[in-house]
């Protein structure tokens, strides 16, 4: 049970990581390998939940709705399961 706590807590930081390293333009091979990663190891669950939620407008910008909703759909599950 111990596993499981620890994945998910691993999860919500590669979502965190993913949405901080979002905010820094394209460029250089390290930022873009690191993209690469979290992008593949967080998108099985953040792409089919970004489809089926649109993104919020703000103005000349949207605001992606989907790792907010995984946050707090694990923050919610993590103390039934661990």
């Amino acid at each position: 049970m111990r596993i499981l706590c620890t994945a998910l807590d691993l999860f919500v930081l590669l979502i965190l990581a993913r949405v901080v390293v979002s905010y820094f333009p394209p460029g250089g091979e390290f930022l873009e390998t690191l993209r690469r990663l979290l992008t593949a190891a967080t998108e099985w669950v953040l792409g089919p939940l970004r489809r089926a939620i649109p993104a919020v407008r703000m103005g000349g910008m949207s605001l992606d709705l989907s790792p907010i909703i995984v946050i707090v759909a694990v923050m919610l599950i993590s103390p039934i399961l661990c």
